[in-house]
């Protein structure tokens, strides 16, 4: 047995190796500020390191890299004052304690010559390969990030980056290593770009990390950015943390060797190891859970290496002998691993003096996947074999960016989708065939079928969850076993985009709804532009000068593209006029808007939005009440759902709009409508015999037709409520089946039921 002492093992020096850590299982955490930016970068220390397992040929094509790279970069100094070749040096270094391949590591110290010395990348192909200027050129286009620009360039340049990163996993290596190189010297720059990068790294990289399970770069990423964007919180934590290891010290020390004890009396080859959690970590839990420091127990915890999978149980059960374990607190991840291949057993225990204690219980292989996690393949290649699955979990996530990307109209729209399934909180459930479904914390029924298939989640009709129907949108639970029902007429509703939560449902169903609706979107975007145009005074066609310009400046491909995006609720026909006014007033050619006496554009009253009822999914009549055609009736653009329409006095419509005012446009029903619309009403009748047939027979004698009933009885019984979706022509059609209702024996009360 291997025991660490408590006390070395709870003040680990802070940014420890990478190498260090893959030598040993120990985990090594930093609760102490982030380190002074640390000597230039030794290139012999970094060849030193590949030499221990790169081929002779290998390591004269990465000196080459160097050398090219020094001489790029020459004369060129990092903020802080170092030659900026230190940089590439030190991203190469943490690129080799992973052990990546010798192009890797080529690209980590060419990564900034394209960038900011004007390299080509014919001239990288010429001097070291397609592959390496490949590498190169994907991380190229990530290193000026800006996430306080225009959130269009946000969105470009991070989907570029996780398309440069499905195609190869290499980019996203190399890419982590230079963030944690940048997070590791951020402390020259100003507190302003400080918390800048480092919010951007919680909110991006922290995540990527996480999903590729790269945990030893997630937990020091995760540290290091919240030591730059709340440094006092980050002192004061740390301070605390280091007052409560002389105190807790006695603790640590009685559980180490208990449990040293009692294992080593199993006769079970096994590696135990104090471990301290990271300060984020504790903060992230005393946030979550509103604790006070001193509240928050379990700073501690403990991991046991053993030999093979079957003695993970037996260390489970020798120590759910020794310590009570905490109801509700015990995780199987090695029967079900995390999302990105992560596998331990979890358990929380009453340790001495009531304290709870968390173990951590693991193979030696599992130990390599879980804190090198896609590195491992480079890190442990005769371990090869044992990381198939990992492998191919990780294929699986970059495949489906590739999907999402095809799916989707624009950046910002791809970054919404990618950011939902980087959430590292799952929830595991079964198909009827018991295969494990991974999926974020709180996906819906129809999140799980579309990620069985794009065409299942298209035609779903129904769900079962544990052999029960539910609702489309029920939340799952792990363990539940689901059952998608479809129908191959089924398609798309867009009232589904509020509630699922994978970014591939939500892309597959913009996608059918941009496409097969595409014509009906079109009609309708084409007649939003024209009022809004209608309203400054300009003409509602474009001239073709101005129609090029705009095009040129947006992201729109044609005309049709962006009628389609203003008719889904994308684009808003307001602020498209407004940059056409912009355009036309420096535009010689074509004539001014009307100007009044003050300098303002005259503002004309113009015709509402005619609707017909019968626009398709690009006009939907709100569920909640039921507008009917004589009702007086108001529009609202939702986001890729198209024009919803309201009641003016609806109660939710009133609240919306507060909300969101410049999202709703003045419309009104047609003539000619030739349609019947659902409405829903509310009796209250006497509880006696044969009231709900002669109401039922009254609505079927009044020309209108039942599509649902229900009903429910008072306290006493004596009254009931009968509530019917009827199906009706107009507002005037309802009035007369309300009044013919009205007359019937037994009815005390009548309404329409708008919310």
């Amino acid at each position: 047995m291997n025991l660490t002492p408590a006390d070395s093992t709870l003040s680990i020096a802070p940014n420890r190796a990478a190498s260090d850590r893959s030598a040993s299982p120990q985990q090594n955490h930093t609760n102490n500020p982030p380190p002074a930016a640390p000597g230039v970068a030794s290139v012999t220390h970094l060849t030193n390191k590949l030499g221990e397992y790169l081929t002779p040929a290998e390591l004269k094509k990465v000196k080459e890299a160097y050398r090219f790279s020094d001489e790029a970069h020459l004369g060129q100094m990092r903020i802080s004052g170092e030659p900026y070749i230190s940089h590439p040096i030190a991203v190469a270094e943490i690129c080799a304690d992973w052990k990546l391949d010798a192009q890797a590591i080529m690209a980590a110290l060419l990564h900034d010559v394209m960038e900011d010395q004007d390299v080509k990348k014919d001239e990288l192909i010429e001097r070291f390969g397609a592959p390496v200027a490949t590498l190169v050129d994907g991380l190229s286009k990530l290193d000026k990030i800006e996430f306080q620009s225009q959130i269009e360039a946000q969105a470009e340049n991070f989907r570029k980056m996780l398309l440069a990163m499905a195609r190869d996993v290499r980019v996203i290596l190399v890419k982590l290593a230079d963030r944690l190189h940048n997070m590791r010297t951020l402390g020259s720059m100003s507190p302003v770009k400080k918390r800048r990068i480092a919010r951007e790294t919680m909110e991006v990289y922290v995540p990527i990390a996480h999903r590729l399970g790269l945990n030893n770069i997630y937990r020091e990423l995760q540290d290091l950015a919240f030591s730059h964007l709340y440094p006092m919180r980050y002192k004061t934590l740390g301070k605390a943390v280091k007052a409560a290891r002389g105190n807790r010290r006695e603790v640590v020390s009685k559980i180490l060797e208990s449990v040293s004890t009692t294992l080593e009396a199993t006769g079970i080859p096994v590696q135990v190891y104090g471990r301290e959690k990271t300060l984020y970590g504790i903060y992230r839990k005393m946030q979550s859970k509103h604790l006070s420091f001193s509240q928050v127990l379990d700073v501690y915890g403990f991991r046991i290496v053993v030999d093979s999978f079957a003695n993970c149980y037996v260390a489970l059960g020798t120590l759910h002998a020794l310590f009570k374990p905490m109801p509700g607190k015990f995780k199987d991840y090695i029967a079900i691993p995390k999302l990105n291949g992560y596998q331990s057993l979890h358990t929380t225990l009453i340790g001495p003096y009531g304290t709870p204690v968390e173990f951590q219980i693991r193979t030696q292989d599992m130990h390599r996947v879980a804190e090198s996690g896609v590195a491992a393949h480079w890190l442990y290649k005769d371990d090869e074999g044992s990381l198939s699955d990992l492998q191919q979990r990780t294929h699986a996530w970059l495949q489906s960016l590739l999907d999402i990307q095809k799916q989707t109209g624009d950046s910002a729209e791809f970054l919404e989708h990618v950011k939902v399934d980087l959430f590292p909180d799952s929830v595991y459930v079964f198909t009827p065939k018991s295969k494990i479904i991974a999926l974020p914390r709180g996906a819906t029924a129809l999140d799980f079928a579309y990620t069985i298939h794009t065409d299942i989640g298209d035609q779903t009709i129904a769900v079962k969850i544990n052999l029960e129907q539910v609702p489309l949108r029920t939340e799952l639970r792990n363990g539940d076993i689901v059952e998608i029902i479809t129908a191959p007429t089924s398609r798309p509703n867009p009232n589904w985009l509020s509630f699922v939560r994978t970014g591939k449902a939500r892309s597959a169903i913009r996608h059918h709804l941009r496409t097969i609706n595409l014509s009906e979107s079109i009609e309708l975007g084409r007649r939003l532009l024209s009022q809004a145009l209608n309203t400054i005074n300009l003409p509602p066609e474009l001239s073709p000068q101005v129609a090029e310009r705009l095009l040129n400046e947006s992201s729109a491909k044609s005309l049709d593209d962006l009628y389609a995006d203003i008719g889904v609720g994308k684009r808003m026909a307001a602020l498209v006029a407004r940059h056409i006014l912009g355009i036309v007033e420096n535009d010689t050619q074509v004539s001014h808007p009307a100007i009044d006496a003050n300098g303002e554009v005259v503002v004309k009253k113009i015709d509402p939005v005619i609707i017909y009822g019968s626009e398709g999914v690009s006009v939907q009549l709100a569920s909640c009440c039921m507008p009917l055609p004589g009702d007086d009736i108001v529009g609202q653009m939702k986001r890729d759902q198209g024009l919803t329409i309201h009641t003016m006095d609806c109660d939710t419509a009133r609240r919306l709009r507060s909300k969101e005012p410049d999202r709703w446009i003045e419309v009104t029903w047609g003539s000619d409508i030739n349609r019947r619309f659902d409405c829903r009403i509310t009796l209250v009748a006497h509880n006696e015999k044969g009231i709900l047939a002669r109401v039922a027979a009254e609505i079927g004698e009044s020309d209108a037709n039942i599509t649902q009933v229900g009903m429910d009885d008072d306290k006493d019984h004596m009254m009931t409520h009968l509530h019917f979706t009827v199906q009706v022509e107009d507002r005037v059609h309802l009035a007369r089946l309300m009044r013919n209702l009205r007359r019937i024996s037994g009815v005390t009360r009548l309404l329409r039921d708008k919310n």
